[in-house]
């Protein structure tokens, strides 16, 4: 009869010589060794409660590192997966910033059923040569190593994941070994947060965390990185900082964090959230120098932050995106939510200051909320209200200037939730400021250049395309740019020809990531004259190197869901009201292309009672400003004919 599977989390208080984690010795064939070790609960483990299991699994493991997180419950299934087969599965936690009560409250809060315990000093982790959680090593009985490396290929850093893993590394090396057989795939790279080793500080360095990382991090990381926000981990104390060391320097040098994707040879931004030189010379200082505290009265005064609304008044009206929380599972992919939520607006609404707070900020990834004049639930072609990332702070609109949102509309929530694994709710809200009609001088506009006819090949990278020119109808003022793609979007630009013939790149997203989708705000509002053409370039890669590509071998059209495509280039625009301000949304009207097939397309998605003509009162906002004019024969509908012809004059005037 086999015995039942033993699952334990290892939090070890090793007693034996240590193996340098930068050893040049092979992790294969390294040897466990006998340790000594305690629980979070107290009880003593040692080599010898593994004594009956043929094979072992060590699991490497930090309780606040994303991707950890999000194979705890794997991990989980896993081990039950295996009861019955005679196989230990052994996890330990070396980071010294996670401390035993954290561990205990971590366990109870995945509902994990095996016990952890910490390796002080990480002294077990450097034996096997661990540098990152999770990292997950396969012994024989003689407890030597003969696979170490990921858990499974679908989750990568910065939230880069495949909807599904393609190969489950740590369960196949199991099996090989208990079929008496090599391991077919011995080593992989592991992916995740390097190990919060022990250091020991030096005690001359110029740079130390009170008088110089504090006040970086409280500049630029701590408005996410605190308790009950989106990221995993608070930056807010000495001990945690520390412990962190290793991993800030990583994420800093390579750009990942703080999150900013825009090349700074062009633009000049109000958001921007970009470390300086200097910033980033002085944390690698920091982190080489082992961490140093130094004199805690050179601590920085920590940020204040509001709780509550962050507008300067009580809103004029707040709309839930639901009635009901939504449940958001532990782990896996969740597709984007969509949610309709009706208003009460008996006449236009004009919007100086709009605000989104999420109900579960330690899963609410973004957030944008579009004004639609129908109840048709999608993100195309409606008027982008406001949108929410992680950081994002609330601004009003410069003085005059005003978003409308026309009588009877309704709001789309578009939500875009991140599982760290455990099930959770969220009840995201927004809030509106409202100004007097009079007193508005420029109407804010949403448009976008975008094209709908791209056709992204299978295996392969670099695939440009660019949108449809949008050419400014008269002057007008640019506030902001938001470029918007899905999982294989690669890079983003946006390119200005002025009337003159000169081409300024006004924004390069070089590396650009769906996971972030920021709204670059323009440091002052920027006149494009009368005639100006804006044009927005895309590449995408549907290569298996893109680690978010959901499927290498399809060939990829337009799309709502994530695993489609869209190439829309969002800019908010203020004109002048009283000025032919329609052309400028109706502009983005011909990046539907022209022709028969376009005209269908469009009048497919509007006509509501399916009587093959446009009502006024079915047109979406962007085809109400241009409604009249493409009536050719004024007879208070638009025929397929009519819209059609429509569409191919659009397409002129905007070139």
């Amino acid at each position: 009869m086999l015995r039942p599977l033993t699952v334990a989390v290892l939090s070890l208080t090793a007693i034996f010589p240590v193996i340098p984690a930068q050893s040049a010795e092979p992790v294969l064939g390294r040897s466990l060794g006998s340790f000594a070790l305690k629980d979070y609960r107290g009880r003593d483990w040692s080599e010898q409660d593994f004594a009956q299991h043929p094979v072992l699994v060590v699991v490497v493991i930090g309780i606040e590192c994303p991707l950890a997180k999000m194979y705890s419950h794997r991990l989980q299934v896993l081990a039950d997966e295996l009861a019955g087969e005679n196989v230990g599965v052994v996890a330990l936690d070396p980071n010294r910033q996670d401390s035993i009560t954290e561990i205990a409250a971590f366990a109870k809060e995945h509902e994990l059923k095996y016990p952890i315990l910490k390796d002080l000093n990480n002294v077990v982790a450097d034996r096997l040569g661990a540098e990152r959680t999770p990292t997950v090593y396969v012994l024989d009985r003689d407890r030597q190593v003969r696979y170490h490396g990921r858990i499974d290929d679908q989750h990568a850093v910065g939230a880069k994941s495949r909807p599904e893993p393609s190969r489950h590394d740590l369960k196949e090396a199991v099996r090989d070994l208990l079929a008496n057989r090599n391991v077919r795939v011995a080593e992989t790279e592991p992916v995740g947060c390097l190990i919060g080793r022990v250091r020991t500080p030096k005690t001359n360095s110029e740079i130390t965390y009170t008088k110089h990382i504090a006040k970086i991090l409280n500049d630029r990381c701590v408005e996410c990185h605190r308790d009950g926000e989106i990221a995993p981990f608070s930056l807010t104390d000495y001990a945690e900082v520390a412990g962190w060391a290793d991993m800030i320097r990583e994420v800093t040098r390579e750009r990942r964090m703080p999150p900013w994707h825009a090349d700074p040879k062009f633009g000049h931004f109000s958001n921007e959230n970009r470390l300086s030189a200097e910033e980033l010379a002085q944390i690698d200082a920091w982190v080489l120098a082992g961490a140093p505290e130094g004199n805690p009265a050179d601590l920085p005064q920590p940020p204040t932050f509001t709780a509550g609304w962050q507008l300067p008044r009580e809103p004029d009206y707040v709309a839930y995106m639901s009635p009901k929380p939504f449940n958001v599972k532990a782990e896996g992919e969740v597709r984007y939510q969509y949610f309709l939520v009706e208003t009460d607006f008996t006449e236009d609404k004009w919007v100086t200051a709009a605000e989104i707070i999420p109900g579960n900020r330690a899963v609410v990834h973004h957030v944008i909320v579009f004004a639609t004049p129908d109840k048709e639930i999608a993100d195309d072609d409606r008027q982008m209200l406001i949108a929410y990332v992680p950081g994002m702070r609330t601004e009003l609109l410069p003085k005059g200037m005003a978003k409308r949102v026309p009588a009877k509309s309704k709001l789309i929530f578009q939500v875009h939730y991140t599982p760290n694994g455990t099930a959770q709710e969220d009840r995201t809200k927004v809030g509106l400021l409202f100004t007097d009609e009079q007193d508005v001088k420029y109407e804010v506009q949403t448009a976008s250049a975008r094209t709908r006819n791209f056709k992204i090949q299978p295996m392969q990278r670099d695939q440009q395309f660019s949108a449809n020119p949008i050419t400014a109808p008269r002057d007008v003022l640019l506030l902001s740019l938001s470029p918007h793609m899905h999982l294989r979007g690669q890079s983003f630009r946006y390119d200005l020809t002025w009337p003159d013939g000169r081409t300024e790149t006004l924004l390069d997203v070089p590396q650009y990531d769906f996971n972030w989708q920021t709204g670059y705000r323009l440091a002052e509002p920027m006149t494009i004259p009368k005639g100006s053409r804006l044009v927005a370039t895309a590449k995408y890669d549907n290569t298996a190197d893109n680690p978010a590509n959901p499927d290498p071998t399809q060939t990829v059209i337009w799309g709502d869901q994530s695993w489609e495509e869209m190439m829309i280039g969002y800019f908010d625009v203020a004109v002048e009201r009283g000025t032919a301000a329609g052309r400028v949304i109706g502009a983005d009207l011909a990046a539907l292309g022209t022709g028969r097939n376009a005209a269908k397309q469009l009048m497919t998605r509007l006509d509501k009672n399916g009587d093959g003509k446009l009502e006024k009162s079915e047109a979406g906002d962007r085809m109400q400003a241009v409604f009249d004019r493409v009536d050719t024969d004024k007879d208070g509908s638009v025929s397929l004919d009519e819209l059609e012809r429509g569409l191919a004059t659009l397409r002129r005037r905007s070139e």
